[in-house]
Formats: C-alpha cells, sequence, structure tokens
C-alpha cells in the first residue's frame, strides 16, 4: 500500500535495542515511505549510514538540535518514537522543525508517573490517592511512614515502564521492603544510565485499586481519539508484582463499559495536554469506576504490535506510520478474528541455556507464531529488578476465548532451561 503520491519521509527514534525496529522499516517499505533512523547509542557510526543519526536520548535537547541540522536538504514529515525514551525527543524535534506533535509538558507527564497522576488528581476522573517520598529516608523515619499507611499499597519508581520495580505492599515490613528494593533497583547502573536523574531519587505510594485490568491502543489526531484495539489482561494483576501475560482483543467487556474506558482515556488525554499520535493505555475497572493506571504518548511495547491486524493486513506500525504522514486511518478497522499474545515470564534469574518445545508450541491449534527473545548466554531478570520477557506467543481464533485457550497450551508446551 503506497500513501500518497509523493513519498514521504519519517524519522524513526529507536533505543539501541528495540523488537521493533524491523517491524517499522518493513511497514515503512510497504508504504514507500522513506525512513531516516535516529539511534539512541554513542558509538561511532560508519560513513556510509547516510540516513541514520547517532542520539543521546538522555540529552533530549541537544538530540533535538542534531535532528534539526541533520541533512536540511531532506524534508521530513513526521518525528515518531518507539519507545518511552524517545518521545521527549520527538516532541522538541518536531517544534523546531514545525512538525505536528504533542506538547513537551504533556510528554513529560507521561514520562513521570508522580506528574501524570498530580494531572488526572486535578481532573475530575477517578484517581488513587498518592504520596512522594524521598529515597533518602531514615530507618526509624521509613518505619513512621510505613506505620502511617492504609494498606494495601502500590510502591513504584517515577520513571520506569514495563512494571520494572512496581510493588504492593500489604503490611509496614511489606512497604520497608518494597522501598528498600526500588532504592536498589534505582541505584543500577542500568537505571541511572536509562532514567533522568530527577526521577531517581523520590517513590510513588499509591492507593492499590482492585479489579481487572485493559489496555487501550489509539491514535490522537488533534486531540481526538481512534481507538485501534482494546484489550483484555485476562490473568488477575494483584502483585505483590504485575508481570503482565495475556492481551487479548476484542475485549470481552459489554460497549457501555467499553465507551466508559475510552472516554476516561479521551478525558486523561485532555488533562494532560496530549493531541497527537499514538498512545497507549492501562486502565482498571473498579466497580463501576474507571481508574487510568498509566498513559504512555507512544504504542504498545515489544513485540505485542504483532497482535494487531487492520483493513486488508496493515500492521500496527503500518497504521502509525499512515497516521502520521498526514493520511486517514479512520476507515481501516481491526480484522473480525479475535488475537493475542503471551508475553512469557521468567521464572527465575539466571542465565538463559536453551528452550525446547517451541516446535509443538506453534503445532497448536490457533498459534501463529512463538518468538523467544534471549539467547544462549544471556542474563534473564525476573520483576521486579527486570523489565522483560522470555519471548511472545501469538494467536487467532474465532473468540477471544479460545485465542487464551490456545495460548496457555502452547505455553505449556515450552520448557525453558535457566541457570
Amino acid at each position: 500500500m503506497k500513501v500518497r503520491d509523493n513519498s514521504a519521509t519519517v524519522l524513526l527514534l529507536i533505543p539501541s535495542h528495540s523488537y521493533r525496529t524491523s517491524d517499522f522499516m518493513r511497514a515503512a517499505s510497504d508504504l514507500d515511505i522513506s525512513v531516516i533512523v535516529g539511534i539512541d547509542t554513542d558509538f561511532v557510526l560508519t560513513t556510509d549510514q547516510e540516513n541514520v543519526i547517532a542520539l543521546n536520548f538522555s540529552d533530549s535537547e541537544k538530540a533535538a538540535e542534531a535532528i534539526s541540522e541533520f541533512r536540511p536538504e531532506i524534508s521530513i514529515d513526521a518525528i515518531l518514537a518507539v519507545d518511552d525514551a524517545g518521545t521527549l525527543v520527538a516532541a522538541k524535534a518536531s517544534h523546531m522543525l514545525e512538525l505536528p506533535h504533542n506538547s513537551l509538558s504533556s510528554v513529560e507527564s507521561t514520562r513521570d508517573k508522580y506528574a501524570l497522576r498530580v494531572a488526572l488528581s486535578r481532573s475530575k476522573l477517578p484517581s488513587p490517592a498518592y504520596k512522594l517520598f524521598e529515597t533518602t529516608q531514615s530507618e526509624d523515619k521509613l518505619g513512621h511512614i510505613a506505620d502511617s499507611m492504609e494498606y494495601p499499597v502500590v510502591l513504584k519508581p517515577r520513571g520506569l515502564s514495563g512494571s520494572q520495580g512496581v510493588i504492593r505492599a500489604d503490611t509496614n515490613i511489606e512497604f520497608i521492603d518494597g522501598f528498600n528494593r526500588i532504592k536498589k533497583i534505582l541505584d543500577s547502573e542500568n537505571v541511572r544510565e536509562e532514567c533522568d536523574a530527577d526521577l531517581l531519587t523520590t517513590i510513588l505510594v499509591e492507593d492499590y485499586v482492585p479489579g481487572p485490568e485493559l489496555a487501550l491502543e489509539g491514535v490522537l489526531e488533534k486531540g481526538d481519539l481512534t481507538v485501534l484495539a482494546l484489550f483484555d489482561k485476562p490473568d488477575p494483576l494483584v502483585g505483590p508484582f504485575f508481570e503482565e501475560t495475556i492481551y487479548v482483543t476484542p475485549t470481552s467487556y459489554s460497549d457501555d463499559v467499553q465507551s466508559q474506558i475510552i472516554s476516561t482515556v479521551q478525558s486523561a488525554c485532555g488533562a494532560l495536554g496530549l493531541t497527537h499520535g499514538p498512545v497507549h493505555a492501562e486502565v482498571r475497572l473498579d466497580n463501576d469506576k474507571v481508574f487510568l493506571i498509566d498513559l504512555a504518548a507512544r504504542s504498545i511495547g515489544g513485540q505485542c504490535a504483532r497482535t494487531l491486524s487492520f483493513g486488508s493486513g496493515l500492521s500496527l506500525e503500518e497504521i502509525i506510520l499512515t497516521h502520521a504522514v498526514g493520511d486517514d486511518i479512520n476507515q481501516l478497522s481491526r480484522e473480525s478474528s479475535a488475537a493475542g499474545v503471551m508475553m512469557i515470564p521468567i521464572p527465575a534469574a539466571g542465565i538463559f541455556q536453551k528452550v525446547s518445545g517451541v516446535d509443538k508450541a506453534e503445532n497448536i491449534s490457533g498459534i501463529e507464531s512463538v518468538s523467544i527473545v534471549p539467547t544462549r548466554g544471556d542474563e534473564v531478570i525476573p520483576l521486579p529488578e527486570g523489565n522483560e520477557y522470555l519471548g511472545f506467543i501469538f494467536a487467532k481464533g474465532t473468540t477471544s476465548e479460545i485465542v487464551q485457550k490456545s495460548l496457555r497450551e502452547a505455553h505449556n508446551q515450552l520448557d525453558f532451561q535457566i541457570i
């Protein structure tokens, strides 16, 4: 599918290690869109990589300036961030180049869980009570804080994603243990390199919101939300850690509940000031209320986007790129069959050796493919310290229930060796 007579050019902001690079590049090729790749890395690029630019996403101002000065003979039509790390760079560079973009303040709110909670609490949307605590609490002070809590609560780092560091506490002892565990995570080398320094000195504590969790995938155009998919998460996410497993669409909830979820996400985008591009939202249903748990100014992470197909087989990446270059996506609805993905959890920390049973898993009825991420010798770290998965299982079927059954049966065929 070619989106326009004259080929457009999109700058993709991609982490140095991203599952989705090939998917976006393939989508751009299918749409006849030229791509410039901005990679978050500091290694020296060879001179023949004329459409690749090395950037430091942690210095968003400098990265945006580098983009604005890169090959001035090329007219860039849009800038897309593949994950959270590049969203602020995309907003700043788009502002410099006078391209459609979200405001800097709105993007900053999506990258800081405390700022998100403050913005939502000022609106009329349901929101859990929250408090922010410095990580430098003395042992006695931390004990007093723990004794003052009304449990259960959820402790969160402000700037991490993928449920990394998110811990539920039901008692004061669990609160103290969770607080100290998050402090260690925030002090780890990898986190200090990836997260803004001002987000590493405090920990957010929220009231625990019970109920099922769903995810919404959408695109904003001048503030109006187009919903691309609404996912159920059938496995309960009750803690103490919040490792996601199965996403399945279409949702099993009624039209009224779906409308309430969509309205909540639309209002949350308005409260933050988000107006343009992909959004990914996480919500919880507590009785008759919809609580927005998280909102990101980018599309769904990992390989989960491969679950979705639109129109005559367009991928989510093709939809996002089509919208980015100014073409209409409103007539492109998701395929009618049910679809789902299982993010394969890491059962224990260690060194990945091998996996068996992939062939058996892929022979289960409804299974589209099984993708294993680590290779022999890779270190694997489960939540809450880690933020990765062993792989992804994809399935399609006539109903969401059948898709769930296929995913679970396929997972049961896999045997991972980790030492």
